[in-house]
């Protein structure tokens, strides 16, 4: 059956094992497991978030920081049954507070089989969708009940910035109709009384060099188009990676006042929950 999983509606068909933009054919695709506990604070817990590091991608960051995962495809295939396993066992050996899918976009068919069957064998662990904001509105209506916590990047807010160092095709407008599809499934994000995220919507931003990202009217749209209660990471963590030095603009690190530029014009847009990272 031809993919439309993802934006770029390749339309090969990977039972055959053909491979599309994202380089991943029939069988699921995974780099490694481990629980992580730099993410967001709420997402870890006391013994760490699950990362489920998938092979493959959907975009092509010039800047990415798992190219070798994400770009060249370091991982083992496996079964469904053996994703399964790797769920359960995050959830029931690791103890891990969620259970964070990476880059799950091009391998949404194998993640919702897996998580039936890790399900009827007592999963429980909210599930988290690690995403670069590059979503099929239609892919992430199947994923509705499933996930329970959405944890898009919106990268850039200009369409040709966009396309120049991620390599897809109208970026920002993709990102604003996922992340409005998002937010109706889950809402804001909810914490138990231990802090703990339980379901809903977090946004992640990466402040670039010369805020070449677009920060202000990214954190504007938020506010105004989803919710001035949005939970939203301002990242400082830019690093000139993998073909990054090809452009000179991206060959940095951003500076303080870069980054103090982007918190200040998070918080005068207006919204309430803005994590620093």
């Amino acid at each position: 059956m031809p993919c439309t999983l993802c934006p770029h509606e390749c339309d090969i068909d990977r039972g055959n094992g053909s491979a599309g933009f994202c380089q991943v054919g029939a069988r699921p695709k995974v780099s490694h497991i481990q629980p992580n506990s730099v993410e967001e604070r709420c997402l870890c817990g006391v013994y760490g978030s699950g990362m489920l590091f998938l092979s493959g991608c959907n975009m092509r960051c010039v800047f990415c920081q798992n190219f070798d995962v994400n770009i060249e495809g370091k991982g083992e295939e496996c079964s469904i049954e053996e994703l399964a396993k790797m769920m359960l066992d995050l959830q029931n050996k690791r103890g891990c507070q969620t259970l964070n899918w990476v880059s799950p976009s091009h391998q949404v068919d194998f993640l919702i089989e897996a998580w039936k069957i890790a399900k009827e064998r007592g999963l429980n662990t909210p599930i988290v969708y690690n995403c670069g904001g590059y979503e099929s509105v239609e892919t992430l209506r199947r994923l509705e009940g499933i996930v329970d916590i959405y944890l898009p990047d919106f990268k850039f807010w200009d369409e040709e910035l966009a396309f120049k160092y991620c390599g897809v095709r109208n970026y920002p407008e993709v990102a604003k109709a996922a992340i409005k599809e998002m937010h109706r499934q889950v809402g804001d994000l909810v914490l138990d009384e231990q802090h703990w995220a339980k379901h809903g919507l977090m946004v992640r931003h990466l402040v670039m060099p010369d805020d070449l990202g677009g920060s202000a009217e990214i954190f504007r749209w938020i506010a105004n188009e989803i919710s001035r209660d949005t939970f939203v990471t301002v990242m400082m963590q830019y690093t000139p990676l993998y073909r990054a030095s090809e452009f000179p603009e991206l060959n940095r690190h951003i500076t303080k006042e870069e980054y103090d530029r982007a918190l200040t014009s998070a918080r005068g847009s207006g919204l309430t929950r803005i994590n620093q990272q």
